[in-house]
């Protein structure tokens, strides 16, 4: 994929006074994870300096995100993620223009609880944030330039068959999918229009 486009779009949006914060957003399997690396690497070869953060690293535990008090897809899309702490220790104090410079905490799936991790951000670096449900009311505020990766359903269920193996088999894969994921999915695009809203959609 060529993503000479994106990156000029993203430095025509940079000024060096201010950071940049990037949203990579797509629904599971679209790619977001292997995009984000790509623009990471070349720019940074362009000696920007870069964070790449991953939505997925600032999740609530399983305790909280698994509730049976929910259907599962409900819980994976109002329960999953610990957005509040996002905006309010790591957005909100880069957005202030000063310099990051702190422990966050992210989330250690194989133990299910979080690590803290130094994070230097200086005042002019560009952020990326990649992950699922980036243009939900609840992150507005959040992004400068947003991106969408937009690929059917059927092409993304093929990629997490051959991914997400750590579930189980084949079918214990497609019915979490279709339970958990995809139910959440398909309310996110009809309540929050990613592929309208975005300022530059990716398709296959």
């Amino acid at each position: 994929m060529n993503l000479t486009n994106i990156t000029k779009l993203i430095k025509e949006k940079y000024n060096p006074q201010n950071t940049l914060i990037i949203g990579i957003d797509g629904l599971g399997g679209a790619g977001k994870s292997t995009i984000s690396a790509a623009l990471t690497e070349l720019l940074s070869n362009e000696n920007y300096n870069i964070t790449l953060l991953h939505i997925d690293d600032f999740i609530h535990p399983k305790s909280v995100r698994y509730n049976d008090s929910y259907a599962a897809w409900e819980c994976y899309y109002n329960l999953q993620w610990r957005y509040d702490y996002l905006i309010n220790e790591i957005v909100m104090p880069i957005k202030n223009g000063s310099k990051f410079n702190k422990n966050i905490e992210l989330y250690d799936k194989d133990n299910d609880t979080y690590l803290l991790k130094n994070t230097v951000i200086p005042l002019g670096s560009i952020v990326l944030i990649e992950g699922i449900f980036l243009q939900r009311q609840e992150l507005s505020d959040i992004f400068d330039y947003m991106i969408y990766i937009d690929i059917p359903e059927d092409i993304r269920l093929e990629r997490v068959l051959k991914r997400d193996g750590y579930i189980g088999s084949r079918q214990q894969i497609k019915d979490k999918y279709n339970n958990r994921y995809f139910p959440a999915e398909h309310y996110y695009i009809e309540n929050c229009l990613p592929h309208k809203k975005a300022d530059y959609i990716i398709k296959d």
